[in-house]
């Protein structure tokens, strides 16, 4: 199906260019969407009338979307999640989750915005990428950590899972007397009391 786009679709083209779709992409996506409109003579003449307006309003909007990237570009937030000892989360971090944390911290955003491009299953440090305007896009950081002492850690760029493997691991050792019977148990020799 042929389309007329009515802003910047990535992998696509930009405002007024002419395009070949699969069908399903325009009916259920880019025409409900107000993206686009079909390409026949009426929607052209429609379209060359309004191309001023229309691209002026995307103009609007993008001015408006890089005056708000400087609320959120760069921010970090942080999510405690319990996970198994190799790190691996019970469950994952959806984009409600981190849309719920930016918007605690007053971003002002929506889950359209958000693009995870695989998602979150481990403890650590992500980016995530907001878009805010199909031509204005910011990066986040989401930390996904099991308590705000390992979070802490993390924003200063420890690895907590090595560190926990690293640790002295040793734990208890049982006293061991050379001369003992087999079965016998080990008797603790009392401590001399300081005088």
């Amino acid at each position: 199906m042929d389309i007329i786009l009515l802003e910047r679709v990535e992998k696509l083209g930009n405002i007024g260019d002419v395009v070949s779709v699969k069908d399903g992409f325009a009916r259920n996506y880019l025409l409900p969407n107000k993206k686009a409109l079909r390409a026949n003579d009426a929607n052209k003449k429609v379209f060359d009338a309004n191309r001023a307006k229309i691209e002026a309003d995307n103009a609007a909007r993008r001015t408006d979307a890089e005056q708000h990237s400087a609320d959120v570009e760069g921010k970090q937030v942080v999510l405690i999640r319990a996970s198994s000892n190799s790190g691996q989360l019970y469950g994952s971090v959806s984009v409600r989750d981190i849309v719920d944390a930016l918007n605690a911290d007053g971003a002002g955003l929506s889950k359209q915005m958000i693009v995870l491009e695989r998602p979150i299953k481990t403890l650590g440090i992500f980016d995530v990428t907001v878009n805010l305007h199909p031509e204005v896009s910011v990066k986040v950081k989401v930390n996904v950590a099991r308590s705000p002492d390992e979070a802490e850690l993390q924003s200063q760029g420890v690895d907590v899972m090595a560190a926990m493997f690293e640790a002295d691991t040793t734990g208890f050792t049982e006293a061991y007397d050379p001369n003992a019977e087999p079965g016998e148990i080990a008797v603790e020799e009392p401590e001399a009391e300081a005088e």
